[in-house]
């Protein structure tokens, strides 16, 4: 089996902690990594290398997890900005879903949405829209490894046009992407508990369970979420979704915004995992997720970028910056989540059922999930730790991104997908939404 080798690196073999080995080497053998550690160990490895990746001057580190996309949304990229959540959805984005959402779009739109994550070293996604098919086939394409998420709702939807045949819809998909590529997992999105009946979340979480997937849903964004709920079983979204026996090991609950502490013991008991998109959140207004009190009721928190409309960009290192500068802000104290907690949180597959055990980390036996980030720029100099990484670093900085242990990214070029072709068509599908 071949084997691919990165020497003279920077290592950062498992965010979190700060342990770095300055002059180290990485080993990938097919899809996994064989072996690490400093350079005077590499021992006869550099004989057998069939090939070489020159790390000196580059940080290598696990790939980085976005934990909520609605990749396709590139499209509406600035179409809708400076809005509160209810008219951004209500009087733009669903109207704009209606015409412009077809399955060649989601599929075009999506590609350009994997190009933006690799290229700023994501190698993982969990993506919920709607025509997942096509956001799969884009993932799949690209070489990013990908939960892939379709969309159930309870109105007229884009390739669900009778809500009564959403539930349906989404078995087909599952039917189809079960077990199809191994590096595309595919799971349900249950809109939001103001979208979604009860009779349809337990339709959703009925097919959850039978497809042993992850089910993924908005829950407590904004402050009146409770309100828009049609027919409630509880007095907040948590507690009406924990009624309708939604809640467990395999929901992912997205943005969390308004908890209480009932709301968090319940998530807690339920084992149930949560997605903080602070861009997002703080964009559309929403409000700032208490990371800090999850944490203490030992709920399982990952990062996400939501979709490229309200954020407007999927850069996670972007991403990391704010997330723990907001949280110093929410508590006024400077420790509330540091820079290596959220290091850990962007890189952390935990949150997410049904990924490979190993993800977030560089040791032997974990998938070759890896991302080199170039340090020889001003801003990332002198480097003295990994915080820097998400105080100073962006996208921009990455190098070279390892998926699966297929390069997909060298010296800042995609290898997978013709970028100036996908930009082109986002392009051309762009000016039908501009003329209306």
């Amino acid at each position: 089996m071949d084997l691919l080798l990165i020497t003279g690196t920077t290592l950062l073999p498992e965010p979190g902690r700060d342990m770095l080995i300055e002059h180290g080497f990485v080993a990938v053998r097919g899809n996994t990594i064989f072996r690490t550690g400093p350079m005077e160990e590499i021992g006869g490895l550099a004989m057998a290398a069939t090939r070489v990746v020159d790390g000196r001057g580059l940080l290598t580190m696990p790939g980085l997890v976005n934990g909520h996309c609605h990749a396709a949304m590139t499209l509406f990229r600035g179409l809708a900005d400076d809005l509160d959540l209810a008219t951004w959805l209500n009087r733009y984005i669903f109207p704009a879903e209606a015409r412009h959402v077809h399955p060649e779009m989601v599929y075009h739109c999506s590609l350009l949405a994997a190009a933006e994550m690799l290229l700023s070293g994501t190698t993982c996604v969990a993506d919920a829209y709607f025509h997942e098919s096509e956001a799969a086939r884009a993932f799949a394409r690209a070489g990013l490894r990908a939960i892939v998420a379709q969309g159930i709702i309870d109105f007229p939807a884009p390739g669900v046009p009778d809500p009564a045949d959403n539930v349906r819809v989404a078995a087909d998909f599952l039917e189809q992407w079960t077990d199809r590529s191994p590096r595309i997992s595919p799971a349900l999105f249950a809109h939001a508990p103001y979208t979604c009946s009860p009779a349809t979340l337990n339709g959703a979480r009925d097919l959850a369970h039978r497809f042993g997937v992850p089910l993924f849903i908005h829950v407590a964004e904004t402050r009146g979420e409770a309100a828009m709920i049609a027919d409630p079983l509880g007095d907040s979204p948590v507690r009406h979704l924990d009624a309708a026996g939604i809640l467990d090991g395999r929901t992912v609950c997205i943005h969390c915004v308004w908890l209480d502490e009932r709301d968090l013991d319940i998530l807690a008991k339920r084992d149930t995992a949560v997605i903080t998109c602070p861009q997002s959140n703080l964009k559309l207004a929403s409000g700032i997720a208490d990371i800090p009190a999850m944490r203490r009721h030992g709920i399982r928190v990952g990062l996400g970028t939501d979709g490229a409309a309200s954020n407007n960009g999927l850069d996670m290192f972007r991403e990391m910056d704010l997330c723990a500068k907001v949280q110093k802000l929410h508590d006024l104290d400077p420790v509330a989540v540091p820079a290596r907690q959220v290091l850990a949180m962007a890189t952390d597959s935990h949150p997410l059922p049904g990924l490979p055990r190993g993800l977030g980390r560089l040791a032997p036996g974990c998938p070759a999930d890896l991302v080199l980030v170039d340090l020889d720029q001003p801003r990332l100099q002198p480097f003295h730790g990994p915080d820097l990484l998400v105080y100073a670093a962006s996208g921009g900085d990455v190098h070279t991104v390892l998926i699966d242990g297929q390069l997909v990214v060298e010296d800042r070029k995609l290898l997978t997908i013709d970028l100036e072709e996908t930009m082109a068509r986002v392009r051309e599908l762009a000016r039908q939404v501009a003329c209306r």
